[in-house]
């Protein structure tokens, strides 16, 4: 089991889904990643070598932003709009969806469960 980017790879899966269990690593990046060290996209996690592990791991540290550095990133974007006051920002802060989506109805995993309305007693 090869470990890249302090994340070990799961067993019997393509290098081209096995990559993605690597946070900032999605399908696309992973096929750039692998055509760049040359192997095939069907190419079991189990089959790879250390040669080829060292390859791919040295890829992402230099050209990819993934894990640790990926997650502060994102993290600072949604706390600069929060800052900024805008728009996306204040969604955020109220944990509401901020792109676009209706919230009369669904959005629960945004919101959380429902809270009873007037069923209270005297």
């Amino acid at each position: 089991m090869a470990r890249i980017a302090g994340v070990d790879l799961p067993k019997n899966k393509h290098m081209e889904v096995a990559l993605t269990y690597i946070y900032g690593i999605g399908r696309t990046t992973a096929r750039k990643i692998l055509d760049e060290v040359g192997l095939a996209y069907a190419l079991s996690s189990d089959e790879l070598t250390d040669d080829d592990a060292v390859r791919i791991r040295k890829i992402i540290d230099d050209g990819y932003a993934v894990e640790g550095d990926k997650r502060r990133e994102v993290a600072l974007d949604i706390k600069r709009l929060m800052d900024l006051g805008c728009y996306r920002g204040i969604r955020h802060r109220r944990g509401l969806p901020c792109r676009g989506q209706r919230t009369k109805t669904n959005a629960r995993t945004r919101k959380g469960p429902r809270r009873a309305a007037g069923a209270r007693k005297k």
